[in-house]
């Protein structure tokens, strides 16, 4: 009898386990509400207290914080420059998320950053969910959840969840227009879509334009194309109701499309399309070039911990390319995905919105037994596994070390049971247990959310050069000190300091500004320190050295050592 009693809780053990499993998956509102939390598990940590990340999260952030502060939600600028590069879609967002804080009560609502990362952390989530909605026009309850999963777990979509830009709102949108056009090419035998399909359909196309302009139609409209090729015909997408979509769209984007060139004469356009779009195209983004190839490479980071499984699932898409489900989500990768390594500007999140089509294909493969440890390389390939986790371990600690004198202790203990857990699910790989390996692979990416979102980012101080700076302009002896900075030009710290932050070029210019009067601050990097000492002599004034700043300004790639001198208190 005693040796039974093992037995007996194991099998209960397992009896819960596959239980738990079936209730789950009984209902979409509870697989889709574990998305949620996992989602939150990867997004949340370290919300609120990263910092600003220069250059673009700033200046999206500064010119929604600029549209509150002059009532004017048609223009969107960055202190006196016109920032037409994108439609007004996230401004919209970012501004609205921001009232309702300041509403709220929220101190220093204006300047806080998480704000308006809402709108991103609402995209994200969207874009998980949205997922689960898309695949199950390519599987049961089950696969579709991995699916979500996999992208719910993908660094790029962690990273994104956490920036106040456009793109995670974006491929919320494109999911949205994807999951409806792959009901309309996979169904077309019905002839009619359900309203609900519909509505998704053509809100994430209009949201779409309106938070990033062609991109969301070229996601669709390349892939509609190649389907169209392959069917010879074009029909099954008339029960998308193009007539009533058009009609949805247009009321939706026009008004502001029209605001915008009333407001600016046309400039928006010229700068939108003239320099920031064929600027990708062409060359005048020098500074954000990559070779062809690119997205292939760091697809392995960017997607991980999916990311060698899907490498291992590039045969079996090739081999059934003419099924249909498997042709669709081809159509929604390949031709995208060449035009973006063809264009020379090139950064990591442009391919963010063509994951989850490799995330079904993946989820296809290994429920149809095709990935596993069978394939040729797969065992040795997949000790990729482990190699995101374990290099952030290794690099972050190595980055505290040199920058901050020493390493992240609070993040190591969650590092390295992510490395471990990563560790787990190379060796289950190996064992043939794919589901498994997934399972352990989300939970190893949710420890790597903790440990370098949650804690790593707050020890490395030295990265954080603008919050440091801000915090010295706040605590001088006197208020509302005027602003000025030489030689660190970071968007960041226009949106922590204030719109009216001086730009100064020159040590005469930032000697200049202080005489002005006033209580005045004014940030001087060491290089022109000389310069500026000079001409106070000159002056015949002499600023108070407040303290000094050291840092490293990741955007430049060098230490930066800032004298903060004030005058007026």
């Amino acid at each position: 009898m005693d040796g039974s009693v093992p037995q007996q809780r194991m099998s209960l053990r397992y009896f819960s386990v596959a239980q738990l499993t079936s209730v789950v998956e009984r209902s979409h509102a509870r697989l889709c509400a574990v998305l949620v939390l996992l989602s939150l598990v990867c997004f949340l940590p370290g919300f609120t207290s990263l910092q600003p990340m220069d250059r673009d999260e700033p200046r999206y952030a500064q010119a929604s914080k600029q549209m509150l502060e002059a009532g004017d939600f048609v223009d969107i600028r960055f202190q006196d420059e016109a920032r037409h590069k994108k439609p007004v879609g996230i401004y919209w967002m970012q501004s609205a998320s921001v009232a309702i804080g300041q509403a709220l009560g929220v101190p220093e609502a204006r300047t806080t950053i998480a704000l308006y990362r809402i709108p991103s952390l609402f995209g994200a989530i969207a874009t998980v969910l949205l997922t689960y909605w898309a695949a199950l026009a390519f599987f049961g309850r089950r696969g579709a959840f991995l699916t979500a999963a996999l992208m719910a777990t993908c660094v790029i979509l962690m990273v994104e969840a956490r920036l106040a830009k456009t793109d995670a709102m974006l491929t919320a949108c494109s999911v949205a227009v994807m999951g409806g056009l792959a009901r309309a090419y996979l169904s077309r035998g019905a002839g009619v879509l359900p309203r609900r399909a519909l509505l998704i359909f053509w809100t994430g196309f209009a949201l779409g334009i309106l938070i990033k302009g062609p991109l969301v139609i070229m996601f669709a409209g390349l892939t509609a194309a190649v389907l169209a090729y392959k069917e010879r015909s074009v029909r099954w997408l008339l029960t998308l109701r193009p007539w009533l979509g058009a009609v949805f769209t247009l009321a939706i984007v026009l008004p502001w499309f029209i605001a915008i060139a009333l407001k600016t004469g046309g400039a928006f356009y010229s700068e939108a399309v003239g320099h920031d779009m064929l600027g990708k195209v062409g060359t005048a983004q020098r500074y954000h070039w990559a070779p062809p190839g690119f997205y292939l490479v760091s697809f392995f980071a960017t997607f991980w911990p999916g990311a060698i499984l899907a490498a291992i699932a590039v045969p079996f898409a090739w081999i059934h390319r003419r099924e249909e489900p498997v042709a669709f989500a081809l159509a929604w990768i390949v031709p995208s995905w060449i035009i973006f390594e063809a264009v020379p500007t090139k950064l990591p999140h442009y391919t963010l919105p063509l994951l989850p089509a490799v995330a079904i294909i993946t989820v296809m493969a290994i429920s149809r037994h095709f990935v596993g440890p069978h394939r040729p390389a797969a065992k040795l390939a997949t000790v990729l596994i482990p190699f995101i986790p374990v290099g952030l371990t290794i690099g972050l600690s190595a980055v505290g070390w040199s920058f901050d004198g020493m390493p992240p202790f609070r993040a190591l203990p969650f590092l390295v049971v992510s490395s471990l857990l990563a560790l787990w699910a190379w060796w289950l790989f190996v064992k043939n247990r794919m589901v498994p390996t997934l399972w352990a692979g989300f939970i190893s990416a949710a420890f790597l959310a903790i440990g370098v979102f949650g804690f790593a980012q707050l020890d490395l101080r030295s990265l954080k050069l603008s919050d440091r700076l801000a915090e010295v302009a706040r605590n001088v002896a006197c208020d509302n000190p005027q602003v000025a900075t030489l030689g660190y030009r970071e968007p960041s710290l226009v949106f922590l300091t204030g719109t009216n932050l001086e730009m100064v070029e020159t040590g005469a210019q930032a000697s200049a500004f202080l005489q002005q009067g006033g209580c005045r601050v004014v940030f001087v990097e060491k290089r022109y320190e000389g310069e500026f000492r000079t001409e106070n002599e000159r002056l015949k004034q002499q600023p108070t050295l407040s303290t000094r700043i050291q840092g490293f300004n990741i955007n430049s790639g060098r230490r930066v050592d800032l004298a903060v001198y004030a005058t007026g208190f």
